[in-house]
Parts: structure tokens; C-alpha cells; sequence
């Protein structure tokens, strides 16, 4: 889940998962994490928190050249910026790494955001649904189509 991690004087802890982003591409939309692992990582305890650092970079004359650098928790990230992808239970991603937005980061932010990330995850699940639905429709005509060769 992290790359690195820490504990600060308080007894928070930090799991980190770094991103590198070239600025350079027209499009990027790197997985952060699992929705259930983010669920349970944050279920199991308070203090918790899910940290995305993101160093952007181009490159050019063929040395990277650092560009900028955002350490954020998870849900200090606005869910205008993000999408669900299909593995597993469910991926949180990035939908175009040259597009985030950010929500000021606050304590009561955790609360409002898990319950956003529900609510995506119930749309989100129907649609997974409907979409197994069609692919059963599908291969049950592959199925009739060798059954009957």
C-alpha cells in the first residue's frame, strides 16, 4: 500500500505512496489504492492516514528537471479529480494526473470524503453490474453460436 511510512510525536501514522508524474504526457491516471484497503486502513484506526506524494518532472535535453511536489492525504484530493477503476473491489485513481484539485485539508474532511467515496462506490457498483449483465447476454450468444456449429 505505502512506499514509506512514519509515525509522528502524536502517534499518527503516515503511509505514503509516492507518484513520479511527467508533465510532459498528455495523460496519466495512476491507481492509488484499493477502496477496500483505504476503507479498512482507516476503519482500524483514528489515526491513520493515507498520504500521496506526487512529484512532477519533464524532461529536457534528456536530464529530468523537477517541476513541483504535493503531499496530500487521500481525501484532501476532490473527487473532481479522481475516478473508480474495475480491479477488485474497486480502485481509487487519479483521472488525469495534470488535473488535480484539492480540498483544504482538515480534520473534519476524512468524515465528509469516506461518505462521498460510499456513495461513488454504490453508483459505480450498479454500473459494474449492468455491465456483467451485458457480457453475460454476450457470451451466452458466443455459447448458442458454438452449441449449435
Amino acid at each position: 500500500m505505502e512506499d514509506m511510512a512514519f509515525k509522528d510525536p502524536n502517534g499518527n501514522y503516515y503511509a505514503v505512496d509516492v507518484k513520479t508524474h511527467n508533465i510532459d504526457t498528455d495523460f496519466n491516471m495512476p491507481n492509488l489504492i484499493s477502496v477496500k484497503r483505504l476503507a479498512t486502513f482507516y476503519k482500524n484506526d483514528d489515526n491513520n492516514n493515507f498520504c500521496i506524494l506526487i512529484v512532477s518532472y519533464k524532461v529536457v535535453d534528456g536530464k529530468i528537471e523537477y517541476q513541483n511536489c504535493y503531499f496530500k492525504r487521500i481525501e484532501s484530493f476532490n473527487w473532481a479529480c479522481l475516478t473508480l477503476g474495475a480491479l477488485g473491489w474497486g480502485q481509487i485513481q487519479i483521472a488525469n494526473a495534470n488535473k488535480l484539485k484539492f480540498d483544504p485539508d482538515n480534520n473534519s474532511l476524512r468524515k465528509s470524503w469516506m461518505l462521498a467515496l460510499c456513495e461513488k462506490l454504490f453508483v459505480f457498483y450498479d454500473e459494474e453490474i449492468s455491465k456483467i449483465g451485458e457480457r453475460k447476454t454476450w457470451f451466452n450468444s458466443i455459447k448458442a453460436y458454438w452449441e449449435n456449429k
